[in-house]
């Protein structure tokens, strides 16, 4: 998907840009966030990203109430129906077929009760953003990371920008489901140093009743970023109760070992963190996980230790628990 400007020229449309970030590859890094996505995981914590277009979020505990405030009401050409109000206080946007996709509203609100998801970026733009930092990744052996979402929804654009990036001489990164074509995942990888993934469960069928979608191409493209010899840390989001069990764990290590020969920079085994769920309720959308509440910390680390030790004994695999491990790249 290639969005363009009124120039004409192409863009990203963009959910964030996160400055000194530290988990999502190696040193301090920029990281960029791309809208849409081609699965709905169950835990998702950036629920604004999912879809492919702008997304309003509203937030009713900052509007100043019709009484004091009539601000978005005015700004919009609808005359305010896309705006839902409960006793004088914002409670929803609806983009529906009555509102024209303006932001008029998001614009024109003082206090800040309605919130825009997805700008409209060029390369030049993010490039900007990425390179005013560029003493830190100095120092740290940082970069840029591209995530999303997922950042192949919009692969042509992220080429575009890795490559100005490589040319800048910054080091790389894409974070990825890899629920792609081929094609899009290869003309990425031209100007990657670190790609991140995710297995989020080994058994196709659970994979899908998690996420929305099956895991057959995931795994033929991971195996394909293997023998192109990309740099791979590959991560699960360790979830009791759907991916944690023992088995899981091992067949993913079986995976890696026997499929990807072990040639991985790190395995990830990070904890179930409940979070973005003050998105979902901006959004109007009810938290998938419901009311689930994970294990107590003292419980769920010492299990993610003890999968890690069982994939270095017994499969090889580097597995560490959590992502503050240095990675050696």
């Amino acid at each position: 998907m290639l969005y363009t400007n009124a120039a004409g020229a192409p863009c990203a449309l963009v959910s964030n840009i996160q400055k000194y970030t530290i988990h999502d590859g190696p040193g301090i890094r920029t990281e960029i966030f791309f809208t849409g996505c081609t699965m709905h995981c169950l835990w998702c914590s950036n629920p604004e990203t999912i879809a492919p277009g702008p997304q309003i979020g509203c937030y009713p505990a900052k509007c100043l109430s019709l009484d004091k405030c009539t601000w978005c009401v005015k700004a919009c050409p609808e005359g305010g129906r896309p705006l839902e109000f409960e006793n004088g206080v914002l409670k929803a946007a609806h983009m529906t077929a009555a509102c024209t996709g303006c932001f008029k509203c998001v614009d024109a609100c003082p206090s800040r009760a309605l919130k825009r998801w997805g700008e409209l970026m060029t390369i030049d733009d993010m490039l900007k953003a990425v390179v005013e930092d560029r003493s830190f990744y100095q120092k740290t052996g940082g970069g840029v990371t591209l995530n999303g979402g997922e950042v192949l929804v919009q692969w042509e654009v992220a080429a575009a920008l890795l490559e100005a990036c490589k040319k800048a001489g910054i080091n790389t990164c894409v974070e990825t489901a890899l629920n792609c074509p081929r094609e899009h995942m290869e003309a990425v990888y031209q100007f990657t140093d670190l790609v991140i993934i995710d297995i989020k469960h080994m058994d196709s069928e659970k994979h899908r009743s998690f996420s929305g979608a099956g895991n057959a191409l995931i795994l033929e493209n991971i195996k394909r970023t293997a023998e192109l010899g990309k740099k791979l840390v590959i991560r699960t989001p360790v979830v009791p109760g759907y991916n944690g069990d023992e088995a899981n764990i091992r067949a993913t290590g079986a995976f890696i070992r026997d499929a990807l020969g072990n040639k991985i920079v790190q395995y990830q085994l990070l904890p179930y963190r409940k979070m973005g769920t003050e998105k979902y309720d901006a959004l109007g959308i009810p938290y998938p996980m419901g009311d689930y509440q994970p294990p107590e910390r003292c419980e769920w680390e010492q299990e993610l230790l003890r999968l890690a030790d069982i994939l270095v004994t017994e499969y090889g695999v580097p597995a560490v628990a959590g992502s503050g491990s240095k990675l050696e790249i």
